[in-house]
């Protein structure tokens, strides 16, 4: 009896010793099965991030190129639009900028520099506001010219050049550029703001209840309409000076001699006594010729004087020595 025991027993204890060998193989088994695919599963998001972010850089890497051609630029936004991408770069409204020079030029023939300039301002479709010319017969190498001319914007830099080179031998330039883009910003909302009072003002005008009131919405339109058109007369006048840059330019002759603008410093005590000293000589000048004015006038006026006060004399001497001739009457 215990010998079939102890047989029993061992049998057992192999046979449960394989069983737990078996499930924990098993066990083993899948979990790897498990880890394998879990991690197949997220590669496969950072393989599509990766093609993505490849993809966005390859159309980052292509805008620049596509930008230097023309319109590209709204092409490459709306493309950036579509894929998502955050665009630094965008288009900044238009300044407004009014350009100004001052150029003087010294040439042979005067009135032949000024007919040029202003065939190189109406080539590109400007035009000559004002021009004024001083001229000396008996010395006609000491004339001058001021011509002002209205250029486009556009072609500003090239015909300034122009005008720099072709007439003559340039003296002096100077340019000026003055930021009016708030100013025309200003005006342009104000503009918008009037018309549209007056929309409404004229919309309260056809449900005016009594003549009082409609009397009052019509003096309303009346001042909102005033305003609009100043308004938009500076708007018409700002519009044209940021379309046209006022070129100056002075074209002397061969002789003349340029104008000097010095700069004025501050008032010193020789420069006060210079200025009473021509004060005073001014002022003796203009009393000495009031008074050689009316000197003739006061040389007639004291001869008549003298004439009436000597006649008066003789009459009163007369006059007691025929007194006593009659004595009766």
């Amino acid at each position: 009896m215990r010998n079939r025991t102890r047989g029993t027993t061992g049998h057992g204890a192999i046979a449960g010793l394989m069983i737990g060998s078996v499930l924990l193989g098993g066990g083993m088994f899948l979990a790897g099965c498990s880890a394998g695919s879990s991690n197949s599963v997220a590669s496969a998001p950072g393989t599509a991030a990766g093609a993505a972010g490849k993809a966005a850089g390859q159309a980052n890497a292509g805008a620049p190129a596509m930008a230097s051609a023309p319109g590209a630029r709204a092409v490459a936004g709306s493309a950036a639009a579509q894929d998502g991408t955050d665009t630094t770069s965008r288009l900044t409204p238009a300044s407004s900028i009014i350009y100004t020079a001052q150029l003087t030029v010294r040439a042979g023939n005067v009135s032949s520099a000024a007919a040029q300039a202003a065939q190189i301002a109406e080539s590109v479709g400007g035009y000559v506001s004002n021009e004024t010319a001083k001229v000396n017969p008996d010395h006609p190498s000491e004339a001058t010219a001021s011509v002002q001319l209205k250029i486009p914007v556009a072609s500003y830099p090239a015909t300034l050049g122009q005008l720099s080179h072709l007439l003559g031998t340039q003296l002096a330039l100077q340019q000026q550029a003055h930021d009016v883009t708030q100013q025309v910003a200003d005006v342009n909302s104000q503009v918008t703001s009037a018309r549209a009072a007056i929309v409404q003002l004229r919309a309260l005008l056809s449900h005016a209840g009594s003549v009082g009131d409609l009397l009052s919405v019509q003096n309303q339109i009346n001042q909102e309409e005033s305003s609009l058109e100043s308004l938009q007369a500076q708007q018409r006048a700002l519009s044209h000076q940021t379309s046209y840059a006022t070129v100056t330019l002075t074209i002397l002759g061969p002789k003349a001699k340029p104008a000097l603008h010095r700069p004025k410093g501050p008032p010193t005590l020789a420069g006060g006594l210079g200025a009473g000293w021509r004060a005073l000589r001014i002022t003796v000048s203009w009393t000495l010729a009031f008074l050689g004015a009316i000197a003739p006038f006061a040389v007639v006026l004291a001869v008549a004087g003298y004439l009436v006060y000597r006649g008066r004399r003789r009459l009163t001497r007369r006059r007691p020595a025929a007194g006593p001739a009659s004595p009766e009457s």
